[in-house]
């Protein structure tokens, strides 16, 4: 089974309290899921939109993990916190096998 990835990536951080009130939370809920965080933190080089914001990459077992994890309700609750306090993206990608 291939492995899950969650790719996050930020285009600005608005509220970085609540950003960092969000981290408490959202760490231990993606830990608690099997997530392992491989990546995190400003990208070190920003091509073509040259955004060198915040990112975030981890590894689950699965894309029903990474999604699992997504949508429980420790994640939800830390998705509460964060609220408008930054503009960002997340993709869950399928790892190659």
């Amino acid at each position: 089974m291939a492995k899950g990835y969650w790719i996050a990536t930020y285009f600005s951080v608005s509220n970085p309290d609540a950003l960092a009130e969000y981290a408490k939370l959202a760490g231990p809920a993606i830990a608690a899921a099997g997530g392992r965080f491989l990546a995190r933190g400003t990208a070190a080089k920003a091509y073509e939109k040259g955004l060198k914001q915040r990112v975030v990459v981890i590894e689950f077992d699965s894309v029903e993990k990474a999604a699992a994890a997504h949508d429980s309700a420790g994640y939800q609750a830390a998705l509460k916190v964060l609220g408008n306090g930054a503009d960002r993206d997340l993709r869950i990608v399928e790892g190659l096998s």
